[in-house]
């Protein structure tokens, strides 16, 4: 009975959420003058929390088989920000194996944590996210050769303390444009709603991107998407998810590249550090849904 009533409430959860994920924003005639005198964008993929270090199934490996081979662009490089410390993570056998492939096959490696559970970075103290942050430095640098240059912290939330420790190991923030709120497990492993929330907020960055906020890097406007890799949902359906990604730009008037995401390393990093966060004023962590009812599933 616990249990079913359990799966109610998600369900009534779900349904409400539905209601709160708002139409794409109308393309004016002025935002798309404007988009014309801006760069194509070119889609920046990251996944958090893995890797996974389940032997059945993986989903980090079946994200990296759908990033290899898929129809829209074969070789996609991503950024994936790790967890070196956890069990059910990099601090297994199969874990450093992923990591080993996400290295080989020119992915970037970004430090996620490395204590032993999702810890909030804000939550240790000077002495254990110092470690916690030496500890990953050098467990990505015994697969990569080197230490990380970026991070991305657990729950996306840091203050300038953390900030500062950061650029200390030589760590840049890099958050989000995109998401696909993918972090969470509502008492089922689906996402409904995955189409609606990408065209609305690939609505918004057009307005960004129109109003001259995002960079040109090598001739094309870097977009950050986020992911991770130890949702299987998200493993399943990575390719659709590339899908549509391109679709949710054509809807909404966002001119992409030739090539609409990285497949080239070197390209990949100076992207990544082209998007970083620069300065740290306040304490920092994504709005809304991001943070309610957290089940199971990391950011």
């Amino acid at each position: 009975m616990k249990q079913l009533f359990k799966v109610l409430l998600t369900l009534i959860v779900a349904v409400g959420l539905v209601g709160c994920i708002a139409a794409p924003i109308e393309l004016t005639a002025q935002t798309r003058q404007r988009l014309q005198a801006q760069a194509p964008v070119r889609f920046l993929l990251t996944f958090d929390d893995g890797p996974s270090a389940s032997s059945f199934y993986n989903p980090s490996l079946t994200v990296l088989d759908s990033l290899a081979r898929n129809p829209i662009q074969p070789g996609i490089k991503a950024v994936f920000f790790v967890q070196t410390g956890a069990p059910r993570a990099g601090d297994s056998d199969i874990g450093r194996q992923v990591m080993h492939r996400e290295q080989a096959e020119g992915h970037i490696l970004g430090f996620h944590t490395a204590t032993h559970w999702h810890t909030n970075h804000r939550s240790l103290s000077p002495q254990d996210l110092e470690a916690s942050l030496s500890k990953g430095s050098a467990d990505i640098a015994a697969i990569t050769g080197a230490p990380p240059v970026l991070v991305r912290p657990p729950f996306w939330n840091y203050d300038k303390r953390t900030f500062a420790v950061y650029q200390r190991h030589g760590m840049h923030v890099l958050l989000t444009d995109l998401s696909a709120n993918d972090g969470k497990i509502w008492g089922f492993n689906a996402s409904p709603r995955r189409r609606a929330n990408l065209l609305r907020e690939v609505s918004e960055v057009r307005e960004r991107i129109a109003r001259g906020e995002l960079p040109t890097v090598d001739g094309v406007i870097p977009v950050v998407v986020t992911f991770h890799d130890l949702n299987r949902y998200t493993a399943r359906h990575t390719r659709e998810y590339l899908q549509i990604l391109l679709d949710s730009a054509s809807a909404t008037g966002v001119r992409m590249a030739p090539k609409p995401f990285y497949d080239n390393h070197a390209e990949l990093l100076t992207a990544a550090m082209a998007r970083t966060v620069s300065v740290s004023s306040e304490p920092v962590q994504l709005p809304g849904i991001w943070n309610w009812f957290w089940d199971g599933d990391s950011h």
